[in-house]
């Protein structure tokens, strides 16, 4: 696929689901903000981009909640920066979160199926 229809294809995160995929990225292992970023597009086949812009202030809420820590530390390429790893607290809203990201895909099915039944 070109670059462009990569870019073309890229789906808007809903509102509320940042958070439950920076915290499944760091399920896989403690990470610094632009691996989060690559694991999320890499996982996505490029669909999901996380934007600097959104993903450290949603790093810094879920520090916040508790949900995340981190610690400073030296990067693959010697480069310092904040590696952050998901906590207990972190794991038990994960859970939370794909429970109600679950119910919210039924529902949507349940919606378009209904649609198509209607045509």
């Amino acid at each position: 696929m070109v670059k462009t229809e990569k870019y073309q294809n890229r789906i808007e995160l809903l509102q509320g689901t940042l958070d439950m995929l920076i915290l499944e990225a760091l399920r896989w292992g403690s990470m610094h903000g632009y691996g989060i970023a690559q694991g999320i597009r890499f996982k996505s086949d490029e669909v999901l981009q996380v934007e600097t812009g959104s993903l450290y202030p949603a790093l810094h809420r879920l520090e916040r909640q508790g949900w995340v820590k981190s610690k400073w530390g030296v990067t693959e390429s010697n480069q310092r920066a904040k590696f952050y790893e998901i906590t207990k607290k972190g794991k038990e809203q994960l859970v939370a979160e794909q429970e109600r990201w679950q119910r919210m895909v039924q529902a949507i099915g349940a919606v378009m199926g209904a649609a198509r039944t209607a045509e």
